[in-house]
């Protein structure tokens, strides 16, 4: 079932599951997610009340087993999409509070967030773990977002025990919360290409499995198009391309930049620019140059941005 985005699922799922008692969560997780939302006061709209164990970095089972009490509603995770925790740290397995959840007979809820549904380490991107991992753990509901590295439409994705999943749906706010038709098809359509495993119709997976050597193919033909316009230094470099979307934090993907300076313009002029181009071209600044990473360019956009960068490096500053 869906949401309007994964922070609505959670709110969604804490109010029917655990309205009026406790959910127990580890310190480390409380996290902030995009546009300063909290789970902390995502969980006090929902009627929750918030049971914090462990410390920053280090919460054990037994944090979790001590704080049940007969006003126990839920045992939550939340999956750490911004940002690493190394050194110093620990936290049970997913399978560990699964298997405490069923002795006390309390579900247990996982925010995972990234909505992944394939393995990603032959991408170069490990430690991400997706829906299907925490569903065969034994999660018994978990919400993801429709949109990050599931790579559909923005919706908030509730998946689980149908039981479960049956009781969030005669919640009077699911209609309040839910995703309008429009968005139903984009994600039908986007889950229908994962069934068929036509991964490269997916964006967000298709610049994620773009070879390095590939961008350099395409950035170097963009280079003999562009480079011989008067007062320009154009050339192919060495980067890196970071995922986003709150995922994936410490992982890079190698990439070729396309790196620019011109006599006639200063860097900021240029970046301004090219964001007021129609459509829009979202470069970057690194070490006095203007930076594209072709890896977020469809291989059929490559002549229209071309056209762009050659109509923005002609023009004169005073135009």
């Amino acid at each position: 079932m869906d949401a309007v985005d994964c922070a609505a699922a959670v709110l969604l799922a804490l109010n029917t599951l655990a309205e009026d008692g406790e959910v127990i969560v580890s310190r480390g997780e409380l996290v902030e997610i995009g546009g300063s939302f909290r789970i902390p006061d995502v969980m006090v709209k929902s009627g929750a009340r918030l049971h914090e164990v462990g410390t920053t970095n280090r919460t054990r089972l037994s944090d979790y087993e001590q704080a049940i009490t007969d006003n126990t509603r839920l045992l939550l995770r939340v999956h750490r999409s911004n940002f690493a925790m190394i050194g110093f740290t620990a936290q049970p397995a997913t399978y560990e509070l699964v298997e405490l959840g069923r002795s006390r007979g309390i579900p247990v809820m996982e925010d995972l967030g990234n909505g992944l549904l394939v393995d990603l380490a032959t991408a170069g991107i490990q430690g991400e773990y997706g829906l299907h991992q925490s569903l065969r753990a034994g999660v018994d509901v978990v919400c993801v977002s429709g949109d990050k590295l599931m790579g559909g439409p923005q919706a908030g994705v509730i998946a689980g025990r149908k039981q479960l999943i049956k009781r969030v749906r005669s919640n009077p706010l699911f209609r309040a919360l839910r995703v309008d038709k429009l968005t139903y098809a984009a994600l039908e359509g986007t889950l229908l290409a994962y069934v068929k495993q036509d991964y490269s119709s997916i964006p967000a997976l298709s610049m994620i499995y773009l070879s390095a050597a590939e961008i350099r193919s395409r950035a170097e033909s963009l280079v003999a198009r562009v480079g011989s316009l008067p007062g320009v230094q154009v050339e192919v470099i060495e980067g890196t391309s970071v995922i986003g979307g709150g995922t994936a934090p410490t992982t890079t993907l190698p990439t070729f930049l396309v790196a620019i300076t011109s006599e006639l313009h200063h860097c900021g002029e240029l970046l301004a620019r090219l964001r007021f181009n129609s459509p829009p071209i979202v470069a970057r600044i690194e070490g006095d140059r203007l930076v594209l990473d072709l890896r977020t360019v469809f291989t059929e956009e490559d002549n229209a941005l071309t056209t762009a960068l050659v109509g923005t490096l002609t023009q004169s500053s005073a135009e």
